[in-house]
């Protein structure tokens, strides 16, 4: 894994938490992108070497909609790039960890990305992502 990608925040609505980072941070969204596929709506933030993804269900039965009514607004996952995604997917199954998807997938920000079940990540769920 080369580096932290980015930091991903389940929130309630983009509209109330854009303005909220933009002050936080002190830098504007620079990104904005529905991704149908897994029913949420991101917003994108660069912070130093990293970025922050704001997520925001476009489902009331959406992932990020269930993950808030259990658990609230805040952080949803930290996403770590890597080379080659399919790899790096080989290695860690081969090391024990459990993928939640098989092959990668489109994700946000032109990424191909796969999840590793927190289970087996101290309750963190972890995201590799790789430049398409």
């Amino acid at each position: 894994m080369q580096k932290v990608e980015h930091i991903g925040i389940a929130v309630k609505s983009l509209g109330t938490s854009i303005p909220l980072f933009e002050k936080l941070l002190n830098s504007p969204c620079y990104k904005t992108e529905a991704v149908e596929s897994e029913k949420v709506n991101t917003a994108f933030f660069k912070s130093g070497e990293a970025k922050i993804e704001l997520l925001e269900s476009s489902d009331p039965e959406g992932i990020i909609a269930r993950y808030i009514e259990k658990k609230g607004e805040g952080l949803h996952h930290i996403a770590f790039e890597v080379q080659n995604i399919i790899v790096e997917m080989k290695r860690l199954k081969e090391e024990g960890f459990v993928l939640l998807n098989e092959d990668p997938k489109p994700g946000a920000d032109n990424k191909l990305v796969c999840f590793l079940h927190p289970k087996h990540t101290n309750g963190v769920l972890i995201e590799l992502c790789q430049e398409k």
